[in-house]
């Protein structure tokens, strides 16, 4: 079995174990001595409206002084129907600074999923982004009752009326015990769960995993990652603000606007996942278009496996070099990164963590070789809480000496870098032999007309054969059989398609994360 601690690491000058050492008891704390040492630094860009830092700590004044005389108590947890906005930013500090949970929810799911998740989280109230969403704006509000005021400061927001009978969790002055935020899970494999992140969580990941990438104060950091997700909450929101950086925020992600804020805004950092530079791309060359991004000096992606040959199409594009990471919902979301000094000449996630510790498993759960495939095992600061009132799904990932279950299959090169290789349950056995589909992706995505693709399995008279789904460029006349006769040329027999999809769209997330859960259902339900 190979397991490992990871051993301390300087972090922009500094011991990881001493920045981890300093961290404040809560999420607030940091982006608020911001608007003491630096108040008229700019920290937040929604749209037209520039805030300060100072601004921003009015902002969360107002804001905590809304929830306070509502009714909401410490300990209560707060739903928020979101899209990216400034109102979402100054609602989540306001939260910590009251010891309030925030459920950080999208507006965008549908009436089903966010009654399933007020169900689950029992909110003390509930409040809505309206000015910043259409989606939390229409019906959704109007159907909790919510009452709809206006700020000059935080633009339109909606409260719902407060429950009275919630109760309150215990508060826990250790921000390592306290929970700062319940982001709930896909429920792809069953109803959504919340997963608790507590301060000292997603602290970690601001500090450790932006100084990696040597996050400052002079950086402007685009912020269309939903705040929703965990990536874009811990490592973008709260990785900006605890660095004193700028965070421009975007509600929904538009290439057009992207490659616009690139030319024209000083951006610095980009992050994303794949699919999203793609699409960038393929605006650029759809629109004959140059690509200008004077300031950028980072860019990264997380969230989804990165296809060699999409790696080299952004790096060829932009003239930098692509970062890339792997974490999860339950690890705050980071495990590992690329860093700065690495060549990055593969697509490797980087090394694990400094403090974290890892270890790989057979699928068998027996011990495998160096360098071998096994199943990804972590624990450290970064693992979560647990699921919300779910003892019983915490106690199916997280085992009795607190290692997580990532779920996911990697292994650890020469040089200590993590590759993953696919999620176990994605795992097609065909015929005796192991499938891995981000392998097959990577050979179909090298092909000069495939945007994306996506493989899963799919079963047959007691073996699983390999199905794929592409989406093609703009105009190309590629047809299946093409892909088949090109993956063929590249692939072992076994690892070959037996079926190509063409789809004018994979079904995807709003940043362009393909949802393969949609593809299994249409294999299900036989609509292939």
């Amino acid at each position: 079995m190979t397991e490992a601690q990871m051993p301390d690491e300087q972090v922009r000058g500094r011991w990881a174990s001493d920045i981890v050492t300093e961290l404040p008891r809560r999420i607030s704390h940091a982006p608020l001595a911001w608007a003491e040492r630096t108040p008229s630094a700019t920290a937040v860009v929604d749209g037209d409206v520039v805030w300060t830092y100072a601004d921003l700590a009015q902002a969360v004044d107002e804001m905590r002084e809304r929830l306070r005389t509502t009714g909401v108590r410490p300990g209560d947890r707060i739903m928020v129907l979101n899209e990216n906005c400034r109102a979402l930013v100054a609602t989540i500090l306001a939260a910590s600074e009251m010891d309030v949970w925030c459920a950080v929810v999208s507006a965008r799911l549908s009436a089903a999923e966010i009654e399933i998740i007020a169900g689950s989280c029992q909110p003390r109230l509930m409040v809505f982004t309206t000015g910043g969403s259409p989606d939390a704006a229409g019906p959704l509000a109007d159907g909790y009752g919510a009452e709809r005021m206006d700020s000059p400061r935080l633009g339109e927001i909606a409260l719902g009326p407060v429950q009275e009978q919630v109760q309150p969790e215990p508060v826990h002055h250790d921000g390592a015990e306290q929970v700062a935020t319940l982001i709930y899970t896909s429920g792809t494999t069953g109803a959504p769960k919340g997963v608790m992140l507590t301060h000292r969580n997603m602290l970690f990941v601001a500090a450790i995993s932006g100084g990696l990438r040597d996050l400052q104060s002079s950086d402007r950091v685009y912020g269309v990652l939903p705040i929703s997700h965990v990536f874009g909450l811990s490592s973008m929101f709260l990785g900006t603000l605890f660095a004193g950086a700028t965070l421009q925020l975007s509600a929904r992600f538009d290439p057009a606007a992207l490659a616009k804020a690139l030319g024209n805004d000083d951006l610095t950092v980009l992050q994303g996942v794949p699919a999203m530079f793609q699409r960038l791309l393929e605006y650029l060359n759809t629109n004959a278009l140059s690509l200008q991004a004077p300031k950028l000096r980072y860019m990264s992606v997380g969230g989804a496996p990165l296809d060699p040959a999409v790696k080299q199409r952004i790096e060829q594009a932009f003239g930098l070099k692509l970062h890339n990471g792997y974490g999860l919902t339950e690890s705050s979301p980071t495990i590992s990164q690329t860093r700065l000094t690495d060549p990055l000449d593969n697509t490797s996630c980087g090394p694990v963590l400094p403090l974290l510790s890892y270890r790989l498993q057979g699928y068998d759960g027996m011990p495998v070789g160096e360098g071998e495939v096994g199943e990804l095992w972590v624990r450290g600061p970064t693992v979560m809480k647990g699921y919300y009132r779910r003892p019983d799904a915490t106690a199916e990932v997280i085992d009795e000496n607190g290692w997580l279950n990532t779920g996911d299959m990697a292994r650890i090169d020469e040089c200590g870098n993590l590759h993953i290789v696919g999620r176990t349950k994605e795992l097609i056995i065909r015929s005796g032999f192991n499938v891995y589909p981000p392998d097959v992706e990577a050979v179909l995505t090298a092909h000069p007309e495939v945007t994306l693709s996506a493989v899963v399995g799919r079963p047959v008279e007691g073996n699983e054969e390999v199905v794929a789904y592409v989406q093609l460029a703009p105009g190309s006349t590629t047809t299946a059989e093409d892909l088949r006769a090109f993956a063929a040329e590249r692939l072992a027999p076994y690892k070959r398609p037996s079926e190509v999809v063409l789809m004018e769209a994979l079904p995807a997330t709003p940043t362009g994360k393909i949802l393969k859960g949609k593809l299994n259902d249409m294999i299900a339900a036989g609509t292939v």
